[in-house]
């Protein structure tokens, strides 16, 4: 199966929470039909991304990087690579190169939510996953990254975009 198609196949059958979230599913579907390159970044208007919100061992913790570019502290995540068979391994993949961490696993087989945001580059449709680090984990700054840290729920809203926010009040759901 192509990643393409394991995109489609994942937003199918992912049950969108609230009527916000079903739009936007909608839109990816929509997306993916009318290009057949949509999951890749040489889709120029928009394209489909993964990223994951690294929880630590306990869940009390989640890892951000300050992105190099964009200056912001964001959940790991970025562009699909050819290598990717699956949105879930893609965003597993980007989590462990951006955060240096091996070992992590996703929380659940289907994505937390979906974000839909404008970067330099296009339009990101982000299908967005959870995955947990190891106990003991240690984190290591990557080329994308000025830095990585760990941060408690309750400290994202003083360091975090509301897109961030969204993700970690889906996660920490997810973890209960």
């Amino acid at each position: 199966m192509s990643l393409h198609a394991d995109a489609g196949r994942v937003l199918k059958e992912w049950g969108a929470p609230d009527a916000e979230q079903e739009r936007l599913r909608l839109a990816y579907l929509d997306h993916l039909a009318a290009h057949p390159d949509g999951v890749w970044k040489a889709c120029a208007d928009a394209h489909v991304t993964a990223s994951a919100l690294v929880v630590d061992a306990d869940g009390g913790r989640v890892l951000l990087t300050l992105h190099r570019k964009l200056r912001m502290w964001l959940q790991t995540g970025g562009h699909c690579e050819p290598e990717d068979t699956t949105l879930a391994q893609a965003a597993l993949r980007e989590a462990t190169e951006e955060s240096g961490i091996t070992g992590l696993s996703l929380l659940g087989d289907a994505p937390v939510r979906l974000d839909r945001h404008l970067t330099p580059c296009a339009w990101h449709l982000d299908v967005q996953y959870a995955v947990r680090a190891p106990r003991g984990a240690v984190a290591e700054v990557s080329e994308e990254s000025l830095d990585l840290r760990w941060f408690r729920f309750a400290e994202l809203a003083d360091v975090t975009d509301a897109s961030v926010q969204r993700l970690a009040t889906a996660t920490s759901r997810l973890l209960d």
